[in-house]
């Protein structure tokens, strides 16, 4: 009887809670000459390393001016320090790389700090207050300015890495902190078409490979975050990046969804059109489960400028991956396992040796690089990827890439671990000669743990373009933040 009870527990992985906030901020760039302002805006995911310190990534567009197209990607660092109990200030800086659209970027690295007065409405907080922005890599760039934000509390659950792939029966969480209620999110990797119907290449179809993670507010409300980059049809240089919200219609026992969204954001580049560089995005798409969690997608909607200047009509085709996630209980699912799953959030900085330009000479280019791995099972990973130079006279270079790789277990005393991966899709700009846009990217590393969830992480490659010249082995050098989170069904 004893050994009979001793074999019936069943300890489940302890929980934890990383706290953290999102961003939304602008700020009205003043530009070299007499040119107008770059209205400038960006989404941020910030994580709280204590009480009063943050740290995260960030990505930028323009959405005003003349410079749509303009990009960039980089990482954030702050202070939040509290006056009262509602009045705080934050301060810190954020660093990347990034650029677009002729503007005189240099090499397309940049600074922004910033100092502000927030204000603590309990759901979401405002700040607003000073900021500078200099591209000092050989760029004219260089302004100071009022900036305003908007920053809400997005916390997530996790457990250690390590616990990847285990899983358990639901009865076993019953007595756990997991036994909450349930959060949905989903992510689509899709191809796009943008039919051009009124702008510079009207009568083209512009061929654009991306994806859409969707978080669900209610069963039937959830905001998405949506990002594309062209692969063939134009010169390689447009991307757009897109927020907004959405309604979920679910039929046919839950086999058919009905999705209608509207969402807003910046888009330009590869010679495209769209002044300042912000859109709308009217879109409906219809899902059909295949099995699983495992939807085909196909979706049909609109994507223009508000004064109609730029416009077109998409057309897309994807596959889309349902994740409920970080508890037990659901009003429409009944769960029998819960499974965690591994993530992968990486930064780091690459340097391309010698990489082809479109007018015939080659120099070394650096970029900073956001990579997100999803480990399918304890070794191998879906992955997706976006890069943005800010060094080496290339600031309009930019990456949207995505593949496969996969990740041995760890060893010397569980400290070191390597991988190989495969990686492919969209890539333009800065001169950099890629042709229609489309690249490949192999390569293999080694990540070093450094504590709980950080890894030290390098790796070498080779990057390859079809239809163009760049032809470049290449190295990084980054940081890995791992963790598992409960997946059930």
């Amino acid at each position: 009887m004893s050994v009979h009870f001793f074999y019936a527990q069943t300890t489940t992985p302890q929980k934890e809670t990383q706290n953290g906030f999102g961003q939304i901020d602008f700020l009205s760039i003043k530009m070299p000459g007499n040119e107008k302002n770059m209205d400038f805006t960006g989404i941020h995911y910030n994580l709280k390393i204590n009480d009063w310190s943050y740290a995260g990534v960030g990505i930028y567009g323009a959405v005003g001016g003349i410079r749509g197209g303009f990009f960039t990607l980089g990482i954030n660092a702050g202070i939040q320090q509290k006056i009262t109990d509602n009045l705080f200030i934050d301060t810190g800086f954020h660093f990347g790389g990034g650029g677009g659209a002729a503007a005189p970027d240099g090499g397309g690295a940049f600074i922004l700090p910033h100092l502000n007065l927030g204000y603590n409405f309990k759901y979401f907080s405002t700040t607003a207050g000073y900021s500078y922005v200099n591209f000092f890599d050989k760029g004219a760039i260089k302004s100071s300015q009022f900036n305003v934000a908007l920053q809400i509390p997005l916390s997530f659950e996790n457990a250690n890495f390590k616990e990847r792939e285990n899983s358990f029966k639901i009865d076993d969480f019953k007595n756990s902190s997991w036994n909450t209620r349930s959060n949905r999110i989903s992510l689509l990797m899709h191809l796009n078409n943008l039919s051009v119907t009124k702008g510079n290449y009207k009568g083209k179809t512009i061929r654009l490979a991306g994806f859409e993670l969707n978080s669900y507010l209610t069963d039937n409300i959830f905001f998405f975050v949506k990002a594309d980059g062209a692969y063939h049809g134009i010169k390689a240089g447009y991307m757009d990046v897109l927020l907004g919200g959405g309604y979920h219609l679910s039929m046919n026992k839950n086999r058919t969804n009905i999705l209608a969204k509207f969402g807003i954001g910046a888009g330009g580049g590869g010679g495209v059109e769209t002044k300042g560089g912000f859109l709308i995005y009217p879109d409906i798409s219809i899902e059909q489960k295949l099995f699983e969690n495992i939807y085909a997608s196909i979706n049909k909607g609109y994507l223009m400028s508000p004064d109609a200047h730029f416009s077109s009509s998409t057309l897309g085709f994807g596959l889309k991956y349902y994740i409920d996630k970080d508890g037990t209980t659901s009003k429409e699912n009944d769960f029998s396992i819960g499974k965690f799953k591994g993530l992968e959030t990486i930064i780091k900085q690459d340097l391309y040796f010698n990489a082809s330009r479109n007018t015939g000479i080659n120099e070394n280019m650096h970029q900073i690089s956001l990579q997100i791995n999803f480990f399918l099972n304890k070794y191998v990973y879906a992955s997706g990827q976006t890069s943005f130079a800010n060094f080496g006279d290339a600031g309009a270079y930019a990456e949207g890439i995505v593949g496969l790789g996969i990740q041995s277990n760890s060893f010397f005393n569980n400290t070191t671990s390597v991988f190989a991966q495969l990686l492919g899709g969209a890539a333009g700009g800065g001169g950099i000669s890629t042709g229609q846009g489309l690249i490949a990217k192999p390569s293999i590393g080694v990540n070093y743990r450094l504590g709980n969830k950080l890894n030290l992480r390098g790796g070498l490659g080779y990057v390859k373009a079809r239809g163009g010249s760049l032809s470049s082995a290449y190295l990084n050098f980054g940081i890995n933040y791992d963790f598992s989170f409960l997946s059930v069904k």
